[in-house]
């Protein structure tokens, strides 16, 4: 029996073993019972037609703006040891690519091009369509993958999160060394999480122009972007699928507005309106640099009324370096 024949064979008995318990047997089974996929099919991935192509990149054209300049940095680390980078959309279409000349020929034989289709249900377990069947992070290492096809090479994937907290793309090196080693995977796939990550985090900025973005952990060793957007009345309006799962916001859609103190576990100093109140009396102190009786013509009341509310709002005579000029 030839190697390809014995790996279809251990692929078709450990897809159909109840022993087989793995994470990478479940693609395997998936991709055999569920998807009915031979692992012997000699079939390249499905390509579409540029038009179809075109139609799915002006889909995503933001999102792409913001990856693009992140997929050259990833390409200018491992483009020269023979990989290629690619992103998908969320249905394991490539849209996007970065692959050396000297590399191309081999990458487009291989199909891993742009507008092939490398979800699970189309190519068995491999790195892009088991990374969005899945939503995490994985590398499928040359006898891994379910199809025998596509046993020469090695991918590393790593899923990225909308906005919406909705899976919205897969970035993945490809390599095509026969001398690729399991430690230069786990590298080069360190690396493929931390550009994801950076994409997804640059992407909801840009889906929040007019918020302010702030950090919704100090664990400075976790590795997703944790990200709240806030806006003008510090109501929390959008959330990273990491920021939703550790606060306990809804999982995916629109988010309902919270006070971002109220997420954050931060004082907030004085309630309802008279925070609002307080805010405007320091404001227009400030301003007067600290002189009461300007502060108050600013505000239209008189100036013992304005002193009544800085009592009961609880600022201080040094508030502003108050003067009664």
């Amino acid at each position: 029996m030839t190697s390809r024949q014995n790996h279809a064979a251990l692929v078709e008995a450990q897809s159909q073993s109840p022993r087989a318990t793995s994470a990478l047997a479940a693609s395997w089974r998936r991709s055999l019972l569920k998807h009915g996929l031979d692992p012997a099919d000699r079939r390249h991935p499905d390509r579409l037609t540029q038009a179809q192509i075109a139609e799915r990149q002006q889909a995503m054209r933001p999102f792409l703006t913001v990856a693009g300049p992140q997929l050259d940095q990833l390409y200018n680390l491992v483009g020269l040891s023979g990989c290629n980078v690619l992103l998908t959309d969320a249905q394991g279409v490539v849209l996007d690519q970065r692959v050396s000349d000297g590399d191309a020929d081999q990458f487009r034989e291989w199909g891993l091009w742009t507008g092939a289709d490398w979800s699970e249900a189309a190519q068995g377990t491999n790195g892009i369509g088991t990374c969005l069947a899945e939503g995490r992070q994985v590398t499928i290492h040359r006898d891994e993958h379910f199809r025998t096809l596509n046993t020469a090479m090695s991918c590393m994937d790593a899923p990225i999160w909308g906005p919406d907290g909705r899976l919205l793309a897969a970035l993945d090196v490809s390599s095509a060394r026969a001398d690729q080693t399991e430690r230069y995977n786990r590298l080069i796939s360190a690396q493929v999480a931390q550009t994801a990550r950076a994409i997804e985090a640059l992407f909801f900025r840009l889906s929040f122009p007019k918020a302010r973005i702030v950090v919704a952990s100090s664990d400075p060793g976790t590795d997703q972007a944790m990200l709240l957007a806030v806006d003008a009345d510090d109501l929390a309006i959008g959330a990273t699928r990491a920021a939703r799962r550790a606060l306990g916001l809804e999982r995916e859609g629109a988010l309902r507005p919270r006070p971002a103190a109220d997420l954050l576990g931060r004082p907030e100093g004085p309630q309802g309106l008279e925070r609002g109140e307080h805010a405007a009396v320091m404001r227009a102190l400030a301003r007067a640099e600290g002189n009461v009786s300007a502060a108050a013509r600013a505000l239209g009341i008189g100036r013992a009324t304005l002193y009544r509310r800085m009592a009961r709002l609880g600022i201080g005579e040094n508030a502003g370096q108050v003067s009664q000029g």
